[in-house]
């Protein structure tokens, strides 16, 4: 036990003498996370609204009139639907609205009416939403009296906030990214700075010194992980930790030690630190597209359904939600927790024995 604490002072030494490297995880845990949080915006925000009016009535100025900032800027007019859709094509406007000649006479006589709109689905998440906007503005101007009342309760996110969704996403795609990355990074900097034979010399347990070197970086990350809570998520976004810290800080450990054991096979075949970025990227994004973090889980196709079970990354989003926005007891996060043991010791013990090999 004393080499082994020996060993990983050394590389958490190592790693504070490290300027750059201790600037790019800070970065990575404040300045990166909060502007994911903040730069990505999900609801409309300022989206560029064209129109083409052949009544020369009033309802088409009411329906417009609700198109206002922040959502959206001043709705343009033009002449013909020609040039809105010349408009469109140059990405002057995203949205175009044609009320035609007949618009306000059908309204007004209960007939059918029919407003066109013209979509830019290249920015088909801003387009697409805004269509669901201007559909209640115009269900709003109907009389239609139905004998049903809707009754909307948001839960776990009452304001519909998407900062604070954001924010906590990219915290543990972060994760995920830096401890593989820094657990490779310690054996291959061995390699790349010839001391890596003089390693295989010292009268240490290799296991002691796999286990120590990992561990630091897991440490590194977990001590991260609080920074970001701390100054970004309840700080910046005053995002809701409605469950319990330390269960949290327990998942984000254990998870850790699974990403670990990516990085040790990484680093068993990785012969620079060039390879190591190539290689977490290659094996990092599929883990992200496939753990629920940007598409939910019963989104995907069922055969990358089946695939997400055994990402570990996949029970530790869903654990660290269940924590944040539904305060789930400890009790009901032993699924989340099970899978990221399961899933986690099976990878570090691969990552570990690949690497021991070269012991």
């Amino acid at each position: 036990m004393h080499t082994f604490f020996i060993v990983l002072g050394k590389e958490l030494v190592s790693f504070m003498r490290s300027i750059m490297l201790v600037l790019v995880v800070l970065y990575s845990f404040t300045l990166d996370i909060y502007i994911a949080g903040e730069g990505i915006e999900i609801k409309p925000r300022n989206v560029t609204i064209g129109y083409v009016d052949m009544t020369g009535g009033g309802i088409s100025q009411k329906i417009l009139s609700h198109l206002h900032k922040p959502e959206f800027t001043s709705p343009h007019k033009y002449l013909s639907q020609k040039a809105l859709s010349q408009a469109i094509f140059n990405k002057e406007v995203i949205v175009g609205m044609v009320f035609d000649s007949n618009f306000e006479k059908d309204f007004r006589e209960g007939k059918n009416t029919q407003l066109n709109l013209l979509l830019d689905a290249t920015a088909a998440s801003q387009s697409f939403t805004t269509l669901a906007y201007i559909q209640n503005i115009v269900m709003d101007f109907q009389s239609i009296k139905l004998p049903i009342t809707f009754k909307t309760h948001k839960l776990f996110n009452e304001n519909a906030n998407n900062h604070t969704f954001m924010a906590l996403t990219e915290l543990l795609s972060i994760i995920t990214m830096l401890v593989i990355i820094l657990t490779a990074i310690v054996f291959v900097k061995e390699k790349e700075e010839g001391t890596w034979d003089i390693m295989l010399l010292m009268p240490i347990n290799p296991k002691i010194m796999i286990l120590a070197k990992s561990l630091s970086q897991v440490l590194i990350v977990t001590a991260g992980t609080v920074l970001a809570l701390g100054f970004v998520l309840l700080s910046a976004f005053d995002t809701p930790m409605n469950g319990s810290f330390w269960a949290f800080i327990l998942l984000t450990f254990l998870y850790a030690f699974s990403s670990a054991g990516i990085g040790l096979f990484v680093a068993a075949i990785s012969k620079d630190i060039m390879q190591v970025a190539q290689l977490s990227i290659v094996i990092m994004m599929p883990l992200i597209f496939l753990s629920g973090a940007w598409t939910p889980v019963y989104a995907m196709h069922p055969v990358f359904q089946t695939l997400s079970l055994f990402s570990p990354l996949r029970y530790y989003i869903e654990g660290a939600e269940s924590i944040f926005y539904r305060g789930t007891e400890f009790i009901d996060l032993l699924p989340c927790f099970g899978g990221v043991m399961l899933l986690g010791g099976i990878l570090y013990w691969f990552g570990f024995y690949k690497i021991g090999k070269l012991f």
